[in-house]
């Protein structure tokens, strides 16, 4: 943080998405980011290196769901864990992946045939996610899932990425932290923090880790998931809690 607080003009302010902006909601498609967000982060954007989103979701669902982030100065989000990228507005990425509406449509066949209720799947473009949050005993439906999604996967090619009442199916070759180290090395960074809720924002963590750089980890804490809060520098109270953090740094930027 002191690192951070005296040379911000180095500083590389990352952030996960869900549960972390935005309150996590049972219906992904309602998540909305937390109303004082952006223009806190355009009060950080204006002093910083950069302030990037790294997140599993499509970067333009990240920027429908954040009305006011494309305004925010510098900002970058690295959509589909960094195979996307949206930056200045323009996206860029890859080809989606074959196996991904492969196994999609092999999925209501396969949830039909475990009886499983309230147990929704989401199209994420090059990934998809099953959701067990609605389903009557969610996390019964989510051990439920674990081993044939994992077949699924493996037969086509991806990758499981598991999150809070979530297993999602995705191509291997990057995750947040191989996506936050290329930003750092890219932009030259001399600090780093990141803020993530989930266990797939564990790998960033090890990336602000093996940076090299001064860095802070953030863990926007919840009772669903406590693996970040144990390797975490710092615990807040979720989104609220991380818009909170993000104000004060802001404010300790414009102190003489």
């Amino acid at each position: 943080m002191e690192a951070i607080l005296s040379d911000p003009a180095g500083a590389v302010i990352g952030l996960d998405f869900d549960g972390t902006l935005s309150p996590i909601v049972p219906d992904p498609a309602k998540a909305v980011i937390h109303p004082k967000a952006p223009e806190v982060l355009a009060d950080l954007g204006a002093h910083v290196l950069a302030v990037a989103i790294v997140t599993g979701r499509p970067a333009a669902t990240a920027l429908e769901l954040g009305p006011g982030l494309a305004d925010v100065p510098g900002l970058v989000v690295l959509g589909h864990y960094g195979f996307e990228r949206w930056e200045g507005g323009r996206i860029s990425a890859p080809p989606p992946p074959p196996g991904v509406p492969r196994a999609e449509a092999e999925l209501p066949l396969l949830l039909d045939s475990l009886g499983l209720d309230g147990v929704t799947v989401e199209d994420k473009g090059r990934a998809v996610a099953v959701h067990t949050r609605r389903s009557p005993d969610p996390e019964g439906a989510l051990a439920k899932l674990r081993e044939p999604l994992a077949k699924l996967a493996e037969k086509h090619d991806l990758v499981i990425e598991p999150g809070r009442m979530v297993l999602e199916l995705r191509p291997p070759g990057m995750d947040k932290g191989h996506a936050l180290s290329l930003f750092l090395a890219e932009r030259a960074a001399r600090s780093v923090m990141f803020a993530g809720d989930d266990l797939g924002d564990l790998a960033a963590f090890d990336a602000v880790r093996d940076s090299g750089l001064p860095g802070v980890t953030v863990c926007s804490g919840s009772a669903e998931v406590t693996a970040l809060a144990e390797r975490a520098d710092i615990v807040v109270d979720g989104p609220e809690g991380v818009v909170a953090l993000l104000a004060e740094l802001a404010t300790a930027f414009t102190r003489p």
